[in-house]
């Protein structure tokens, strides 16, 4: 593993480290943050022990996070451009890294000893947002290239989505529950609160399958917190190394020849569904003025292609002449692996849009979407050794903090205690929801949904929501992205000023 980090100097390794441990100090704290999110409900309707409820939050978040996936890593990855990334020396991208974690660690810190159900989610991404814009406006360059937008609306969409979504499906989930769950003594039950429970017939705890639900449901949402969190966690380690060690991890270096293999495949047969297609993709198939060479006195350095849609056929001609014949990136020089990652980005989105096209098939969406997910195999990737490092911050900053904010969540949303109907259907709602945007590549905020889900239960059978904790995380929900951006901008521009 140590000769992906061959060419950094002393100075700048010892930095990495430093960056790489930052990362994990975030991660720790997007756990004890978070973690309320899963345990309030149990520990408030009384169907675990705090201290277990914990303790189960942090197994299944370390599981979320060793078996989520990545593709919420690289929603997160992507939202600064590839170019911004790649041409960034090592000292800038280095001041890039920190300020952008700084940014996240004080207002995540900022908000969690104030007891507020703020978003990791939002403050990360408006970090990222801040060293975009902030590198845009210091270099001169425009300020719609300096970000993805397209993978930047994305996510907006699905961090405003989520907690509407979560909203109305707990509240409509409890709604049924108190109509079509009420119509005998020993159904009632679930709508008891734990205090009335006690005083009506001496019983602390849930019945027996009320519990095991609550618990199920808990363990629901500990592991999609950690598949859709602890991603994003692997995205900012990657995001670190492609910044500052590009040599190293830009590409898979680990990769075989049987998956540089399946990449040329995908290429090759990307170009094919281009010219079988060419009377519907006339902007994609006609040439434009060709890409400059690749190799020679008169190589193309990585910052000359730009992509765009009527280039991608010159994007996969430029591709096949780096993938010909070649059994492993070592064989790649630096500038080439980094060119070579443009490429297959530049191609697989113009793939993406093509599936999108009014006249796009069904079959033809399918067989797209699979020959882009082979075109980024070797691409988006990360080490075993990342992804076992960030599951073990994540849960064991589950371990401490916890209770700051479950309180709010537990105690200060609604105007009544807590149902155990209440308590099952926000989670469910949250486990689900968050489960799904992990596995289809949405970053979405744990806290929104499952503070949102819990409002929603409480507007629908809990006799109303306080208007004074509501205020407040809204007014934490809407301030985050401009406190974040605006934080990691300053910090930012501070370090360059000083390097």
């Amino acid at each position: 593993m140590l000769h992906l980090f061959t060419g950094l100097d002393y100075h700048t390794g010892l930095l990495l480290i430093l960056a790489l441990l930052f990362v994990l100090f975030y991660e720790a704290i997007n756990g004890f943050h978070d973690t309320a999110n899963a345990v309030a409900t149990v520990i408030y309707t009384r169907a675990m022990r705090s201290q277990l409820a914990v303790a189960m939050a942090g197994i299944f978040n370390f599981f979320g996070v060793l078996l989520g996936g990545l593709s919420v890593a690289y929603a997160i990855v992507h939202l600064l451009p590839t170019d911004l990334l790649l041409n960034v020396g090592s000292t800038h991208g280095l001041a890039m890294v920190f300020s952008m974690l700084l940014a996240a660690i004080i207002w995540n810190l900022g908000t969690w000893y104030f007891g507020l159900p703020a978003s990791s989610s939002h403050t990360l991404i408006g970090a990222i947002i801040g060293i975009g814009l902030t590198n845009a406006l210091l270099t001169g360059t425009s300020v719609v290239d300096a970000l993805n937008i397209p993978k930047m609306i994305g996510v907006f969409l699905s961090l405003i989505i989520s907690p509407i979504v979560g909203l109305t499906l707990a509240g409509g989930l409890v709604f049924l529950l108190r109509r079509y769950w009420s119509g005998s003594k020993k159904r009632r039950r679930i709508h008891m609160t734990p205090a009335e429970r006690e005083k009506k017939v001496g019983k602390k705890k849930p019945p027996f399958w009320t519990r095991i639900a609550l618990i199920v449901s808990a363990i629901g949402v500990s592991y999609s917190h950690g598949a859709n969190d602890g991603q994003k966690g692997i995205g900012l380690i990657m995001l670190v190394l492609i910044g500052v060690a590009p040599a190293g991890f830009v590409v898979n270096m680990n990769a075989s020849g049987y998956d540089i293999t399946r990449t040329r495949d995908a290429v090759n047969h990307m170009e094919q569904y281009f010219q079988q297609h060419a009377d519907s993709l006339p902007h994609i198939v006609q040439m434009t003025p060709p890409v400059a060479p690749t190799s020679g006195e008169n190589a193309a350095t990585p910052q000359e292609f730009h992509c765009d849609v009527s280039r991608a056929m010159q994007a996969i001609q430029h591709a096949q002449s780096l993938l010909n014949n070649l059994q492993s990136y070592n064989a790649l020089s630096v500038e080439q692996r980094s060119q070579l990652r443009r490429l297959m980005m530049c191609i697989s989105d113009t793939a993406d849009k093509a599936a999108k096209l009014p006249g796009a098939s069904s079959d033809d969406q399918r067989y797209l979407n699979k020959l882009k997910g082979d075109l980024l195999n070797t691409i988006e990737y990360a080490p075993v050794w990342i992804i076992v490092a960030v599951a073990l911050a994540l849960s064991l900053g589950t371990m401490v903090g916890w209770r700051r904010v479950a309180t709010t969540i537990g105690e200060k949303i609604g105007k009544k205690g807590m149902t155990y109907a209440q308590g099952m259907s926000a989670q469910m709602t949250a486990a689900v929801s968050i489960g799904v945007a992990s596995y289809t590549g949405m970053p979405v905020s744990t806290t929104h949904v499952l503070s949102s889900s819990v409002a929603g239960t409480m507007l629908v059978d809990g006799g109303g929501v306080q208007s004074r904790t509501i205020k407040n995380i809204l007014l934490a929900w809407v301030l985050t992205l401009p406190v974040s951006i605006v934080l990691s901008g300053v910090l930012y521009w501070m370090a360059l000023r000083f390097i």
